[in-house]
């Protein structure tokens, strides 16, 4: 029975076709719904945005990159190099204010503290931008050829910028020109068989017009590479300092394929990045080392596709190139550490094939062709049916081979590594001390090889037995640490050991796939500080 509205409410509409009336929701719910509605609003605006982001920046998110490494061992890695960099720098300084200097007026790098900018600078920014940038996804999508030759090429491009920070004539024409270096040598070497018959009789000083520095502290291969580059009309700083970037960048392509023929392709491309940003391009550009660590680096390579195809032709040039790097450094006789752990991990792989036969057959070895000849020339997996002691012995031919022609020429390595610790002791070294470059050398190589390096070794240290990218890394970071304990190298090791730490970032496939990016933000980032803060002295 309808009721008499009361003096506080309205009326009711009149309702006619039978119609019912709906009771005023109120100014309250009103407002309730429409802030709903606009926080709905709000909220597929930011998921649109952070969709916009995720598909911008592909695997790696935003925040990841400036959070730093996920893992607070990585974290601890990084803190250690930065602590062990600034204590070297500052027991350095503080040594030299006591009246004790280390000789070496940037420590523990060898070089002067100058901040300087140069026509490079522009370019190397660019090119660490562009690798962080594109550099994972193009190692990932390109075809296996193509991605080498772009790795090589872009490393070939940021060597050359960061020489160019100082200037062509001082970063690259000038640097093998000095009065110490190899190019002042080269005029006077008219015979060849003369120079190795009496090149031990010039290695000490006091005697009879005894070698620069460089050319008596090095085997006469060094020297003879640059005779033949003179002979052939590459003469002069220019030519030679090119020479030594383009060979020393083809490191990275030979690392990448050393993987390869390990079943670790996917270890060879997440790494590629990582091989072109290299820090120790500040010293591959240009120096002789740089063009050592890329002819130790292609003789690897040989090595270990003569042992995994197996092919004995590659493993005799193999085991002749590990030899002839010897007669370019004394301190190159380390590569058969390394050499050990890929014979020993090759060993392993044919014994696991071996061990199952079944699964073996159910799996076809994937085979890599060239052209459109289909002519196989790789194999994913090795032969188990074909022992490794016969790649061994055909390497061991090779080395063998080489140590007797230069023997029958005249040269007696042995003779002269013996030499050459006496020349040593004669020069600088007798005045640095020890007790400081044993440790301070490791800071000079985690410059070199780059703070990532830190954070791999870390994670190399426990994955040996089941990684060979890991037993890789740890072998070359033991023949880093046996030359510094050797005595033979106190200070300049960022030079030095160019064919031991461009080996280091190979391994950075252990690395977590979202720090990946933070980390070639660092290693840049290190690279680009260094050869803007320090004038190195190559």
């Amino acid at each position: 029975m309808p009721t008499a509205a009361g003096p506080d409410e309205p009326a009711a509409a009149g309702l006619t076709n039978g119609a019912t009336a709906r009771p005023d929701i109120g100014a309250t719910t009103r407002a309730h719904m429409g802030a709903t509605a606009w926080f709905n609003v709000r909220a597929a605006a930011r998921l649109k945005v952070r969709t916009f982001r995720r598909f911008d920046l592909g695997a790696v998110r935003r925040p990841g990159l400036w959070r730093g490494p996920s893992s607070p061992g990585d974290r601890w890695a990084l803190g250690a190099v930065v602590a062990l960099v600034a204590v070297a720098a500052l027991a350095g300084a503080l040594l030299g204010w006591a009246g004790r200097p280390v000789h070496a007026p940037a420590a523990p790098l060898f070089g002067h503290v100058l901040p300087h900018l140069g026509p490079g600078t522009p370019a190397a920014v660019a090119v660490a931008l562009a690798v962080i940038r594109w550099g994972p996804g193009l190692a990932e999508r390109l075809p296996w050829r193509r991605m080498l030759a772009v790795t090589w090429a872009t490393s070939v491009a940021w060597t050359f910028a960061l020489a160019l920070v100082d200037g062509w004539q001082r970063g690259l024409a000038g640097r093998l020109t000095t009065q110490y270096e190899y190019l002042a040598e080269v005029p006077g070497v008219t015979d060849t068989g003369a120079v190795l018959r009496g090149f031990t009789d010039r290695i000490v000083e006091g005697g009879p017009d005894p070698w620069t520095t460089h050319v008596a502290g090095h085997p006469p291969g060094a020297l003879l590479v640059f005779v033949g580059l003179d002979r052939l009309g590459l003469g002069g700083g220019g030519w030679a300092a090119t020479v030594c970037v383009l060979a020393g960048s083809l490191a990275s392509v030979a690392i990448a394929i050393t993987l390869r023929t390990l079943g670790q392709e996917r270890a060879a491309r997440i790494a590629a990045p990582f091989l072109v940003l290299f820090p120790g391009a500040v010293w591959t550009g240009a120096s002789a080392d740089g063009l050592f660590a890329g002819a130790a680096a292609g003789a690897f390579a040989l090595f270990a596709v003569g042992l995994s195809r197996p092919s004995r032709v590659a493993a005799v040039a193999g085991g002749a190139g590990l030899a002839a790097c010897v007669y370019l450094s004394y301190g190159l006789v380390l590569l058969a550490l390394p050499a050990a752990a890929l014979i020993a991990l090759n060993h392993r792989r044919r014994i696991r094939t071996a061990s199952a036969p079944a699964i073996a057959s159910l799996r076809p070895a994937r085979t890599i062709t060239s052209g459109p000849s289909g002519r196989t020339i790789a194999s994913a997996r090795p032969d188990p049916g074909r022992s490794i002691a016969w790649p061994v012995l055909a390497a061991a031919v090779g080395a063998v081979a080489v140590v007797a022609v230069m023997t029958l020429l005249g040269f007696r390595w042995w003779e002269g590594y013996h030499l050459v610790r006496v020349r040593y002791y004669q020069g600088l070294a007798s005045a640095r001390p020890y007790a400081y470059w044993v440790w301070a050398n490791l800071a000079a190589l985690a410059l070199c090889a780059g703070p990532a390096a830190a954070a791999i070794l870390r994670r190399a240290a426990v994955r040996i037995p089941r990684s060979p990218v890991a037993a890789l890394a740890v072998a070359w970071v033991a023949a880093a640490l046996a030359a510094d304990l050797s005595g033979l190298s106190k200070a300049e090791v960022e030079r030095i050991w160019l064919p031991f730490a461009v080996w280091l970032p190979a391994a950075a496939a252990l690395l977590p796939r979202p720090d990946r990016r933070f980390w070639l933000v660092v290693q840049a980032a290190t690279a680009l500080l260094v050869n803007h803060i320090v004038l190195t002295a190559w």
